[in-house]
């Protein structure tokens, strides 16, 4: 989840807006990866949720955290609710059911990302084995019930948690039992950024299919292979989806400015202050007329939030950030930026995918986003198998990361950061599917041997 920024520079007319995103632009020989994953905690002893508070509970993790890392606390209402490297530019935060998210730093390299994950998780671990505490590689708490699930004291989650019941049936589940990895990516230019657009949300359902593994919910298979991406498709329609429009002509900064503005909002922060303001416009907001906050103007900061409570597959800020996978093992997280570096940073590979995926409808992606989590590569999208179009997208990845030609200390390139992707494409089988194979078999069906074996 993004930290709250605070800038309190009004914004005057609509133009900022677009240029806000538009600043964003790089340089290709700048451009970085930045991969962020969330883990859920979980006592060792009995397989039971961690709280906040208490002497082993989620504050006493991130307060040993920082003792040990040296970064910076985050907090909120005198609560630590994170830390920050200011240096490099990571940080920590807590999703609201206490998921423990690294955020990492913009990164030149995959080696960078993988160094930069066990570095992380060797920490993580070090102070949390003192405490009782282990992580799950999965991405959906397998056994507790939502209510069941701690709650975290951030005032964005208490105001998210009222609002999520009244636009969507699964919107808790989003915030307090799933756990995902995303790759932030740069682009150069406006152009550039729509046909990454384009590529990567025509593949985002690709991509949940390769890296799908959330089948446990309750104690027991929930039907779905991605569960936490079934969640999503009803948590809100208004900011969340396909982003159809990205595909007409004309789209690009502006359009996504004006579809943000309708988006309604969560909150205005003033101060230390979350104002409640769920459902209402920022439109009002930009134009001084919100009725909660007579005369307030949107702020820089307003904005920035504002745009960070957007949850489309592919979500545009001042870089673009692929939303799609379930998280996983540190390979599977590495393999999730690898696979995306792959098609967007090399210039072969995303005009191939662009042919990949050109010729389908809007009801093809529609179609192929809504039987994804429960067929992963067994869906189908025009007249082809997940599966095939997986192999070709995944091809064209590996080729664009050899032709990047990175080298880690050992001479290799980043292409064997895809490895672990290799065999779910070509089996056609994924982490969910031989989970559950375990479940009905040595697991003798119960969850609770996943608190032993899916974890860091």
């Amino acid at each position: 989840m993004a930290r709250d920024v605070s800038d309190a520079a009004v914004i005057g007319a609509r133009s900022e807006l677009v240029e806000w995103i538009a600043s964003g632009e790089k340089p290709r020989e700048t451009w970085r990866l930045g991969t962020e994953h969330e883990k859920v905690p979980f006592y060792k002893a009995d397989a039971t949720p961690v709280p906040y508070e208490g002497e082993r509970g989620i504050r006493a993790l991130l307060e040993g955290l920082q003792r040990l890392t040296g970064w910076d606390p985050i907090k909120e209402n005198s609560h630590p609710i994170g830390l920050a490297d200011d240096v490099h530019g990571g940080a920590i935060s807590l999703e609201p059911g206490g998921q423990f998210e690294l955020s990492g730093a913009p990164v030149r390299t995959l080696h960078e990302t993988a160094e930069e994950t066990a570095q992380h998780l060797a920490q993580v671990k070090a102070v949390a084995e003192d405490l009782g505490i282990g992580f799950l590689t999965l991405g959906m708490s397998p056994l507790w019930t939502r209510a069941e699930t701690p709650v975290m004291p951030k005032e964005r989650y208490r105001i998210m948690t009222g609002y999520m019941p009244k636009v969507g049936k699964l919107g808790l589940d989003m915030m307090y039992r799933t756990s995902t990895v995303q790759v932030n990516m740069d682009y150069a230019s406006e152009a550039d950024m729509v046909k990454k657009m384009r590529v990567s949300l025509a593949l985002q359902p690709i991509a949940t299919a390769i890296f799908a593994n959330s089948p446990f919910t309750d104690g027991k298979p929930n039907g779905y292979l991605s569960m936490r991406s079934e969640i999503w498709r009803d948590t809100d329609p208004h900011r969340t989806g396909m982003m159809d429009f990205a595909f007409e002509d004309g789209f690009g900064y502006e359009r996504y400015v004006d579809w943000a503005l309708d988006v309604p909002m969560y909150f205005v922060k003033r101060g230390a202050v979350y104002h409640d303001v769920s459902g209402l416009s920022f439109r009002d907001l930009f134009a001084g007329k919100l009725a909660q906050l007579p005369g307030e103007r949107a702020t820089r900061s307003d904005w920035a939030n504002h745009v960070s409570t957007l949850f489309p597959e592919v979500r545009l800020k001042r870089y673009l950030e692929m939303r799609g996978a379930d998280v996983g093992p540190p390979a599977h997280i590495t393999a999730l930026s690898a696979f995306w570096a792959g098609l967007l940073y090399d210039e072969a590979a995303l005009d191939g995918a662009w042919e990949l995926v050109k010729g389908w409808s809007a009801q093809d992606r529609e179609s192929l986003r809504a039987d994804v989590p429960k067929l992963a590569l067994k869906a189908t999208v025009a007249g082809r198998s997940a599966q095939d179009v997986a192999r070709d997208a995944l091809a064209l990845s590996r080729a664009g990361l050899k032709r990047r030609a990175f080298l880690d200390a050992q001479g290799r390139d980043e292409t064997h950061h895809l490895d672990y992707v290799d065999e779910i494409v070509a089996s056609g089988r994924t982490v969910a599917e031989r989970l559950l194979a375990l479940y009905h078999g040595p697991w003798k069906g119960s969850v609770l041997p996943a608190f032993k074996e899916c974890v860091y």
